[in-house]
């Protein structure tokens, strides 16, 4: 399955112990990664300036994540209406890249799960619980 991994769900991924972090591994096992341009840039913001992270351990996060795909900045934010406009580039970015599923934490984004067929938006658990059936 071709997974897309937003920033939201990166940050609690590399930031943090638990399901996050689990289902990181889980889609680097069974999975093909796919993150964004966007989104690379978003995680190095919020890795260094939110969550005061060293720039070297943010650059090796974003080393990481460019092993997998990713994909380019879309030329246009997604027609789909979200209330962060930044999401738009985000969501974008996963149908641009064909992505199945679209893993987030962020409510602007699952608010959105029902106005398109793919990708699938889910939250970490939700992803965790799909792949264990």
């Amino acid at each position: 399955m071709k997974v897309f991994a937003d920033t939201n769900f990166l940050v609690s991924a590399f930031a943090t112990r638990g399901l996050s972090a689990d289902v990181f591994q889980l889609i680097l096992s069974d999975h093909e990664l796919i993150t964004g341009e966007f989104v690379l840039t978003e995680l190095h913001r919020v890795l260094t300036t939110k969550l005061k992270v060293p720039e070297s351990v943010a650059e090796e996060a974003e080393q990481l994540l460019r092993q997998y795909h990713v994909e380019p900045k879309p030329e246009a934010e997604s027609e789909i209406k979200v209330r962060d406009e930044d999401d738009r580039w985000i969501l974008q970015s996963a149908i641009n890249a064909e992505a199945d599923i679209l893993i987030t934490g962020d409510r602007d984004l699952l608010d959105t799960s029902d106005l398109l067929e793919k990708p699938k938006i889910m939250t970490p658990r939700e992803f965790w619980e799909f792949v264990q059936k």
